[in-house]
């Protein structure tokens, strides 16, 4: 390790990967990228679907089929957010597995922390909806 570096600023000293094979890292880096912009669109295309149907669930006159639609609609955005939520998961690996910075790692880490427990708490929430419209 370099003097003054640090220890979240460690980089591999030969990194082979970056090196050598130069190209399959860039191959990689569109792949995490591309995963990014498609678990994004997953997540505007939920929210759009999710206002389409609130809008149409908050039209109606009818208390019960209103709270319905609404929780209908909660249920699958929160599919749509856990979807997302994964692929840009997937992403943040890839990214860091091409990256030699313990700061990254660290960075990844806590991602992956904030991101299971939203969708741990998600996933939990949703079983709650689920279960009210089951009734």
């Amino acid at each position: 390790m370099e003097q003054g570096q640090g220890f979240l600023g460690y980089v591999r000293e030969t990194p082979i990967l970056h090196e050598q094979l130069h190209w399959m890292v860039v191959i990689f880096e569109w792949i995490a990228s591309l995963t990014d912009i498609f678990g994004c669109v997953i997540l505007v295309i939920g929210a759009v679907r999710f206002m389409i149907g609130f809008l149409r669930a908050e039209v109606s006159r009818d208390q019960t089929a209103r709270v319905r639609g609404v929780n209908t609609e909660r249920v699958e955005l929160g599919r749509y957010i856990l979807g997302g939520l994964e692929l840009l998961i997937v992403s943040d690996i890839i990214h860091t597995a091409l990256s030699f910075a313990m700061a990254d790692l660290v960075f990844l880490g806590l991602l992956v922390i904030i991101r299971s427990l939203i969708s741990f708490f998600l996933d939990r929430e949703l079983a709650d909806v689920k279960k009210e419209l089951e009734r």
